[in-house]
């Protein structure tokens, strides 16, 4: 699509054509146009009907093509038969940007989709940008704009949201009206043929009106340059993101450990994180975390007072505090007296603070006052509930006072019915952000708490290595001569000695004298494992052996796994024998890599053993990354504090890990040709010590 035509027609136009519009009450083209005429848009409505001669009071067109003077904006609502006519029609008027709300698209099938890739194409010829098809259309409050089919139009606010799904949207205004939550301007881009996810966050970066932008979305065509554009525009304003479709794209047969840990949900969670997206688990949170952003600052740090009327509440509010990964404040002592002096003898006067259920507004807002002025607090979550002395409307008015004073976030939480209406609508019109439970005021003050953090890093470092690229070569090479994608050992290790990495002495034996040789030579005790291309798992059928502690035992072993793999692989192409130093101190770990559909080489860590195979206790992040992330990545697994030196234990080398991370990140990323790879075991030495690759696995693409 051209890159001088933007998307402003679609939120600022001086005229629409709603192309289908209906005579009739219940269709999507008669409410589209009611829409139009009883929103608030001051500018030029034009209906289109070749077979009526006015709606709702307004001239009817048969063609917009008929329309006297210029036309910005075309709401197309026709079969879908017949969209690619009235695109051709649009651009014989010189219209720019189309809305096609109609559907019958890739959604009905491969006779939709087929129909679909012609829109688009068409549209690029055209020099048309498309919302749609199969959406429910676009909103702008600020001037009144409402092309969809929903029932009513939020109030002006500075959210703008998108969404992939035009049902969850009419379900979102609906509630945001219910509310009293403004928005800025709301688009439903359904299929995504031309404007999609990257498009309005583009549009939005500098968009005045956006405060905060927040997306339904179910998938992304093109996930590395979502990361960029993200990255960018999260650096201006928060973007809450959630995502639906937690399985893993593109079905395929995985020979990795990676492969088969990693699917969709890890490589989202990764981007996110890396491109400073907040990710809502539901449609309630990304509600709640919509509210946050809109009215309050994110908190200056992760320091939490908590005011509340009622001890079980206060508690449940604490509880959710240290679940979040936030942390109670400490109180200064100046903050403590001056509770003392001023709250009954029965309250809490630390953290959290309880002014007992007696308390008035006055009594309330007293406390909440001086949390807000302690500078131990960054943020305050004030409890109320709806007992007999209780005045919520007051209290709300008090403490939205108080929070005007302030530059600190608070987030209510007024739990009740029909009692709290009122407070919650003055809290609402204030500013302040208001919930039903403690919990959830707490979890979107973390996940604003995680916002800051993110918008203070300091810039990730990258660290690059200048690699043996013609070995790489090499080894890909050998492989596709054969015929084969999986590497063997002999090859993947000189991938991994390519790039730097280090593994263990190893030498080819063709006989069990040779092999006795190889093991007097690098000193016992040594292991020895088949070489064969066609064996991936080679100890499922003894083609391993470990700690061999002499020369016989050497020979032995040889003649051993000869007669296994003939017994169990009897067509698989040996090669001899590997036999190598025996890496016997460190912390077993594994690094790998999988190449996500959407976004491409998606690294993983973990400990190794137990901890992938059961427990599945990894880590994932989209490559390229710098060390922040690589140390990110191994806080990140549940097992850390082992690396870390536990019970007494010394620590593993933490930077030998983030240097494999690297290198690994970095190989992904040079080689799109690695489709999976595993280096499993990573075996970790005492800080200081390194690490060394004792077994690798790469498969690569069948074609370059």
């Amino acid at each position: 699509m051209p890159e001088t035509v933007g998307l402003q027609q679609f939120f600022e136009p001086r005229s629409v054509a709603v192309i289908g519009a209906s005579t009739k009450p219940g269709k999507v083209g008669h409410a589209i146009l009611r829409n139009m005429l009883t929103g608030g848009f001051e500018g030029e409505v034009h209906p289109i009907n070749p077979h009526a001669e006015e709606i709702l009071g307004r001239p009817c067109y048969p063609r917009v093509t008929e329309v006297g003077g210029e036309v910005d904006l075309a709401v197309i609502v026709v079969p879908a038969a017949a969209v690619l006519s009235v695109m051709r029609d649009c651009r014989e008027k010189g219209i720019t940007a189309a809305i096609v709300i109609s559907a019958g698209f890739k959604e009905a099938g491969a006779e939709g989709l087929a129909r679909e890739r012609q829109l688009g194409g068409l549209a690029r010829e055209l020099g048309i940008r498309v919302v749609g098809p199969n959406c429910l259309g676009i909103m702008s409050t600020s001037n009144g704009l409402n092309a969809t089919f929903a029932e009513g139009m939020p109030k002006r606010g500075n959210v703008s949201m998108m969404s992939q799904s035009g049902a969850l949207a009419t379900a979102i205004i609906d509630w945001s009206i219910q509310q009293g939550v403004g928005y800025s301007k709301f688009v439903s881009f359904g299929n995504g043929v031309d404007v999609g996810v990257v498009d309005l966050l583009r549009a939005w970066e500098d968009d005045e009106e956006t405060k905060v932008i927040v997306a339904y979305i179910e998938g992304l065509a093109n996930g590395p340059e979502f990361m960029e554009v993200a990255r960018q525009v999260s650096a201006k304003k928060p973007i809450v993101v959630v995502k639906s479709g937690g399985t893993q794209a593109g079905a395929r047969a995985v020979s990795s450990h990676t492969g088969s840990l990693a699917g969709s949900e890890q490589a989202y969670n990764a981007a996110f994180m890396q491109s400073g997206v907040i990710r809502a688990q539901s449609v309630e949170e990304l509600f709640d975390l919509a509210v946050a952003f809109s009215y309050q600052g994110p908190p200056r740090g992760r320091s939490v007072g908590i005011v509340t009327n009622a001890g079980g509440p206060g508690i449940m509010a604490t509880d959710a505090v240290e679940r979040a990964g936030l942390r109670l404040a400490g109180l200064e002592q100046e903050t403590i007296h001056a509770l003392r002096k001023e709250l009954p003898e029965a309250s809490n006067f630390y953290n959290p603070i309880d002014v007992l259920g007696d308390a008035d507004a006055e009594r309330y807002t007293y406390a909440a006052e001086h949390l807000l002025r302690d500078r131990n607090v960054d943020g305050v979550v004030a409890v109320v509930t709806p007992q007999a002395m209780t005045r919520p409307t007051e209290t709300a008015e008090r403490l939205a006072f108080a929070v005007a004073q302030s530059k600190k976030p608070v987030l209510a939480c007024f739990m009740g019915g029909s009692a709290m209406e009122e407070a919650v609508e003055m809290l609402n019109e204030r500013r302040v952000p208001v919930y039903l439970y403690p919990e959830r005021a707490v979890e979107a003050l973390a996940k604003m708490a995680e916002y800051r953090e993110w918008l203070e890093e300091p810039p990730d470092e990258y660290i690059r290595v200048v690699p043996y690229t013609q070995g790489v070569e090499r080894a890909f090479g050998a492989a596709r001569a054969e015929g084969r994608v999986n590497l063997g050992e002999v090859e993947a290790r000189e991938v991994l000695q390519a790039y730097g990495l280090r593994v263990p002495e190893s030498h080819v034996a063709q006989s069990a004298d040779e092999a006795a040789a190889h093991a007097e030579k690098i000193g016992f005790p040594v292991v020895m494992k088949i070489i064969s291309p066609d064996i991936l798992h080679k100890s499922d059928i003894g083609g391993v052996r470990v700690g061999i502690r002499d020369r016989q035992e050497t020979m032995d072993a040889y003649d051993l796994m000869m007669l296994r793999v003939h017994r169990y692989a009897p067509e698989a192409v040996l090669r001899g024998v590997f036999v190598q130093e025996f890496i016997q101190a460190g912390r077993e770990v594994i690094v790998g890599s999988t190449r996500d559909p959407q976004f491409g080489p998606l690294v993983m860590f973990g400990l190794g053993g137990i901890y992938v195979e059961v427990l599945r206790d990894v880590s994932f992040r989209v490559a390229p990354f710098g060390a922040r992330h690589a140390r990110r990545m191994i806080d990140e697994i549940r097992s850390a504090p082992l690396l870390r030196g536990a019970r007494g234990e010394k620590p593993s080398d933490i930077d030998a890990i983030v240097n494999t991370l690297l290198v690994v990140s970095q190989m992904v990323t040079d080689f799109p040709q690695i489709v999976e790879m595993d280096i499993n075991p990573l075996k970790v030495g005492e800080a200081g010590e390194g690490a060394v690759a004792v077994d690798a696995r790469i498969t690569i693409a069948e074609e370059e």
